[in-house]
């Protein structure tokens, strides 16, 4: 099979050391590089890893005005990445979400085919003003109308673009792999044990009902303990550390992104807490999966999709408070946490995920289009 060369851009870097295009693009392009392709990942010049290859991949390090410039540096970034991967001639452009590229989209590499991960349905984050979230809706339509192809990453999704657009887009999740046994240190470090926590792991937004679970979960006295990672920095984490701070059940653990420690909380705990509500397939509801996590999740069309009947679902602090309450049969858990492990085996593991990819790139180039 013929080597094709590959540019990724549209996520900050890798190795990754921020979220989850970062971590996307790191398993991808590994995977890649791995089944002989020329993989360019585009890193930010102010990314930790500065070396010019990591497992295989080249890195093209662009200038990130973001740290001075905030949002609209975030725009030139994307420019600069563009331009690059215009005068490389890449076969493939793989570019990571709209939100500050599809602006730029006259500009793609005329030479390359073009492919966008269309992310989530960005325009709904109750997070963005109105004018945002039109502007949100404006750079989806320009992703669509300059990409050669589309990615979805969840059923739903595609459902979506296919129906507004008039398109075929790709259904391709994202991945994840199933962990380790707990290593009962890293419990000790966060003062608890197994089975005798619950653990919420999201971005400090109002769309992830991160105050919900928590008034749910402490409506009783004498509440099991409840670790929260993620940024504390944004109004609303403020706020819940306000709300919730003074709780003693309560353990704001802030960021973490050592995979291997974030795996033993999910393995560790009694209850995993999902509240996105917002986009596709999200990576830390995989990564519950894989770690045999039992999850409680908000109530959805996009959990569902991935989820389906193996699940706790909540649309309220009443039905967090029934779920944490409730004694539930070790048998009836054990079966759930096994299927849902068999769903990253056979849906979502990274080998099918980078396979697929690898599948539309070829089948891309071979049609032209």
């Amino acid at each position: 099979m013929k080597s094709i060369s590959i540019g990724i851009i549209g996520c900050r870097g890798i190795p990754n050391h921020y979220g989850g295009f970062e971590q996307f693009a790191s398993f991808l392009s590994r995977g890649l590089a791995a089944k002989g392709h020329k993989v360019t990942v585009y890193n930010t010049h102010t990314h930790p890893y500065q070396q010019k290859k990591w497992e295989g991949v080249d890195i093209a390090h662009c200038y990130d005005p973001s740290a001075s410039m905030g949002t609209m540096g975030q725009f030139l970034y994307d420019l600069n990445c563009i331009m690059d991967a215009r005068r490389r001639k890449f076969d493939i452009v793989l570019v990571l979400g709209y939100t500050s590229s599809s602006v730029w989209g006259w500009l793609y590499p005329a030479q390359s085919v073009v492919i966008t991960n269309m992310d989530g349905l960005e325009w709904k984050r109750s997070k963005y003003s109105a004018p945002v979230q039109s502007f949100l809706r404006y750079a989806e339509k320009l992703a669509v109308h300059f990409s050669k192809r589309q990615v979805a990453d969840a059923i739903p999704v595609k459902e979506y673009l296919d129906d507004k657009y008039g398109i075929q887009s790709t259904y391709i999740s994202y991945g994840a792999e199933n962990c380790i046994e707990t290593d009962k240190a890293v419990l000790e470090k966060y003062g608890v044990s197994k089975n005798n926590y619950h653990l919420l792991i999201a971005r400090m937004e109002p769309e992830n009902h991160i105050e919900t679970i928590l008034k749910g979960l402490t409506r009783q006295a004498g509440a099991e303990k409840i670790l929260v990672v993620g940024s504390l920095a944004n109004g609303y984490g403020k706020k819940m550390k306000a709300l919730f701070g003074s709780n003693p059940a309560v353990q704001f653990l802030g960021t973490i992104y050592d995979a291997p420690e974030l795996d033993n909380l999910r393995e560790g705990c009694r209850l995993y807490f999902h509240g996105h509500s917002v986009g596709g397939t999200n990576p830390s509801l995989l990564e519950a999966m894989a770690c045999g996590a039992m999850i409680c999740a908000h109530d959805n069309v996009f959990n569902r999709s991935v989820l389906q009947e193996d699940a706790f679902y909540f649309s309220n602090e009443e039905d967090i408070e029934t779920v944490a309450s409730r004694i539930h049969p070790i048998e009836k858990v054990d079966n759930i946490r096994n299927r849902n492990r068999q769903k990253i085996r056979e849906q979502y593991s990274w080998q099918k995920i980078i396979a697929d990819y690898e599948t539309l790139f070829i089948q891309s180039l071979e049609k032209g289009a």
